[in-house]
């Protein structure tokens, strides 16, 4: 009897221990079971999108305000689209707004930093960034370096 109540103890730490690691997996990868909330829509194009890949952060002060839904090419202008889902809750982000790519850290995940303008109205659901600034290519950095094409 003693046997058994020992196994039943073991295997249940081991159902708990697998699902603290579900759990931390789900947390290190963004994954939840929750929905999302809430939210609009926004465009930004860039000329280089780096590392952006869906589920990425999209934050404003430091403070996650929304994720990225996609990353795709236009057709048209052959520069990349990135669709953004802002909570509903940050409505008021001036229209002339910009969006960033930035690093965390320095060899850390790119995420899209938003720095906010002055205009008076604000983006909606559809809305484009229209100032936007690509993200730093640190290898074409040193190949224009290397090549002497770096510039004045």
């Amino acid at each position: 009897m003693a046997q058994r109540t020992t196994e039943i103890i073991v295997g249940l730490f081991i159902l708990a221990g697998g699902a603290a690691l579900l759990f931390l997996a789900l947390q290190v990868s963004g994954l939840t079971f929750k929905p999302a909330g809430d939210t609009y829509t926004v465009d930004a194009y860039f000329n280089d999108a780096g590392g952006l890949g869906p589920r990425g952060r999209v934050s404003m002060a430091g403070v996650q305000v929304g994720q990225i839904r996609e990353v795709t090419l236009d057709q048209e202008t052959f520069q990349a689209r990135v669709v953004m889902d802002i909570s509903a809750a940050i409505d008021s982000i001036p229209a002339d707004s910009s969006a960033i790519i930035r690093t965390s850290g320095l060899l850390g995940e790119q995420y899209i930093d938003i720095s906010p303008g002055a205009d008076m109205q604000s983006l909606a659901d559809g809305d484009t960034f229209y100032e936007t600034q690509s993200a730093l290519n640190i290898e074409r950095m040193i190949s224009n370096f290397a090549s002497g094409q770096g510039g004045d």
